[in-house]
């Protein structure tokens, strides 16, 4: 059952007709959505737990597996994790998670909107197999064509994404060009999994794909 994960099924096999259209007409205005008071504590407490510290940001970081490798990877730094499911999140291991970590439950939107309004910024954010909304007429719902788009960039343009699905890397290269970020994407060869889905697909043989933004390493 580990090793058969399913490729993406998509009648979509490269970027969006519309894409351009619709990444240039977020950038253009303003995302009016309230945030949730759920989403408004969460906010509130992660930033006082930051303080005055560098931090970076795993965005919908699931059981919290790739924000605590990558706290032993920057341990100079803050990761903070947000996922909006408390069931993912409650599958992390507290006995494993170190001190600079913070996990919190929190909608990715809710905190990318409050970071900008409050013009918050962090050294790097990590988008790690977001889920990829395959059908045509979901594009919308991908992050680099939903109206969050411009507030996930205000928080940070050092951005690394990994995903399945190389309409989705490709999709969110052409998005951060249009807004001005030079990134590019190339496959990527797993040597040690960050996620559980990670994991997944590289024991089911999925081509799995990085898209960086310049001087991302």
């Amino acid at each position: 059952m580990f090793a058969n994960s399913r490729r993406v099924v998509s009648a979509q096999q490269k970027p969006h007709p519309r894409l351009g259209d619709i990444v240039r007409r977020h950038l253009a205005s303003e995302y009016r959505r309230s945030p949730s008071e759920a989403g408004c504590a969460a906010f509130a407490g992660i930033r006082k737990r930051i303080g005055s510290r560098q931090w970076m940001l795993d965005a919908g970081c699931g059981t919290g597996a790739s924000t605590c490798q990558l706290a032993r990877r920057f341990p100079d730094h803050v990761i903070v994790g947000v996922d909006k499911s408390a069931a993912r999140l409650s599958k992390a291991s507290k006995s494993t998670i170190p001190e600079n970590v913070i996990l919190e439950r929190c909608d990715c939107i809710d905190f990318w909107q409050l970071a900008a309004a409050e013009n918050l910024h962090c050294e790097r954010q990590f988008l790690l197999y977001p889920n990829p909304w395959p059908k045509p007429d979901q594009v919308q719902r991908r992050w680099h064509a939903h109206p969050i788009f411009p507030a996930l960039l205000s928080l940070s343009r050092n951005i690394e994404l990994r995903t399945n699905w190389h309409v989705y890397a490709g999709e969110f290269c052409e998005a951060l060009t249009i807004a001005g970020v030079d990134a590019s994407v190339s496959t990527h060869a797993v040597d040690n999994p960050m996620t559980p889905f990670e994991r997944k697909y590289a024991a089911s043989n999925h081509t799995l794909w990085r898209c960086l933004t310049q001087g991302t390493t």
